[in-house]
């Protein structure tokens, strides 16, 4: 009987190098600045109009100064690597993240119109929303051509 052939396995991204810090309190602050961010993620992942995206991003940027372990973990962490990965190859976004800001955020332009706030307060959510909103439309995806 032949032998069946098995796929390569798939390599591990490579990590980037980390940019320690060298002052110790302030590695500390920016781990639980990455703890605190990865919880807000994941919560993220499970609460609807919470983002996900943002809040994995800063605990990439964080853990990258201050743990090598989280920073490693994160980087090959099956749902929270490609975010990391897209964002260091060039600040790309995926289109799924993209519709699930501008879902959250149109929520959020409802809430804000129908909520009894100052039109002061209206406006300036509904303007940094929309800045927003431009914004992210207009960072590459993934798999774009340049």
């Amino acid at each position: 009987m032949p032998e069946i052939e098995q796929p390569a396995p798939v390599p591990a991204p490579s990590v980037p190098p980390l940019r320690m810090l060298p002052s110790r309190p302030l590695r500390w602050l920016l781990q639980a600045c990455a703890c605190i961010s990865l919880a807000l993620g994941i919560a993220g992942v499970f609460i609807p109009g919470l983002p996900t995206t943002v809040f994995i991003l800063i605990a990439g940027w964080a853990a990258a100064r201050s743990s090598e372990r989280l920073h490693n973990w994160l980087w090959r962490h099956r749902l929270f690597g490609p975010m990391l990965r897209d964002w260091a190859a060039g600040g790309r976004v995926s289109r799924r993240a993209k519709w699930s800001a501008s879902a959250a955020m149109a929520l959020g332009a409802v809430v804000v119109c129908w909520a009894p706030v100052p039109s002061w307060v209206r406006w300036f959510s509904l303007g940094s929303m929309s800045c927003v909103l431009v914004w992210l439309w207009s960072r590459p995806e993934p798999g774009a051509l340049k």
